[in-house]
């Protein structure tokens, strides 16, 4: 059934379910320019409360409402980015953007909210692996926004400069820095069936307490990553090296003998959670290259795992 409202001329909106039809599109393109759904949320609220600020002529006066959102969205994003930089710079310990069930493993939305509504649900690909974010993290505001409407939703150079208000050539230029970045982290590729199988190996070890079956699995120059935000415990630097990582994760389950570990898909890759009493706590995602595990991010600041609680 279509939603229509009244303007204030006393005739129907005929627009009102192509700009909502564009909120999916446009909360996939905020969760990748802020790394955290609840900004994304919030972002592409105010988009759509700067749209209904506007009178029905104004409104009527533009082409392509879609265009007016997106280029708005990614405003508001790249504002957003700026402050965000000197909000991370006080944040306790690392940073790690918000990880994201798969869609039908989604529990629920944000406090206070009923179960997430479908339109917010962000298309897993691999455009939003966690190991694709956190490249993300260590680009410019600028290039970021370049480098994520041109080369992930395919805009074309003179339109990222309208939105972004530089030049198509500065655009471009912005684009090929952060597509060297993401090159220059890339690692040969392994199939998903595979890591799977790794993910489940390090799971597996990690119950038995088996330091040599983690040494196996992790490349020798692996890192561990954890992100508490001050909130709850959580190492504050990474952890560095195979060994230690693996004695690290043995600690952990000889301290927490009651927590469950389960396999899900985190970020549509394969990972794990931790729940206590049936309640996640913390969130695993996983970085595989070459049959190895190259990267573990594990978050446990619950602010950033309300999506996969329970209740």
């Amino acid at each position: 059934m279509t939603t229509r409202t009244e303007s204030g001329h006393g005739r129907p909106d005929p627009g009102l379910s192509a700009i909502m039809s564009e909120r999916r599109r446009l909360i996939n393109l905020a969760y990748r320019l802020l790394g955290s759904l609840a900004d994304a949320e919030d972002a592409v609220q105010e988009t759509y409360a700067r749209w209904y600020a506007m009178s029905r002529p104004q409104q009527d006066a533009i082409e392509s409402p879609g265009a007016w959102l997106t280029t708005v969205a990614s405003r508001i994003c790249l504002d957003l980015l700026g402050s965000a930089r000197v909000r991370r710079e006080r944040y306790v310990g690392e940073w790690i953007p918000e990880p994201l069930p798969e869609p039908t493993e989604w529990i629920s939305g944000r406090p206070g909210s009923a179960t997430a509504d479908p339109a917010d649900r962000v298309t897993l690909d691999e455009s939003i692996s966690m190991a694709f974010l956190v490249v993300l993290e260590s680009m410019t505001p600028a290039e970021r926004v370049a480098f994520t409407l041109h080369d992930v939703f395919r805009y074309s150079f003179a339109e990222v400069a309208e939105i972004v208000g530089r030049t198509p050539a500065a655009c471009r230029q912005l684009a090929s820095s952060a597509r060297r970045r993401i090159r220059g982290s890339q690692a040969p590729a392994t199939p998903t069936a595979q890591r799977a199988v790794i993910v489940r190996d390090f799971k597996q070890a990690w119950e038995a307490k088996d330091i040599d079956a983690l040494l196996g699995l992790l490349d020798p120059d692996a890192t561990a990553t954890g992100d508490g935000g001050g909130i709850v415990s959580a190492q504050l630097r990474p952890v560095e090296g195979a060994e230690q990582i693996a004695r690290f994760f043995v600690g952990l389950a000889d301290r927490a003998t009651n927590v469950t570990i389960l396999e899900r898909t985190v970020n549509g890759q394969p990972g794990l959670v931790a729940q206590l009493d049936g309640v996640t706590v913390a969130v695993y995602a996983f970085h595989v290259a070459a049959g190895r595990i190259k990267h573990v991010w594990a978050i446990l600041n619950p602010d950033k795992i309300r999506p996969w609680t329970t209740g």
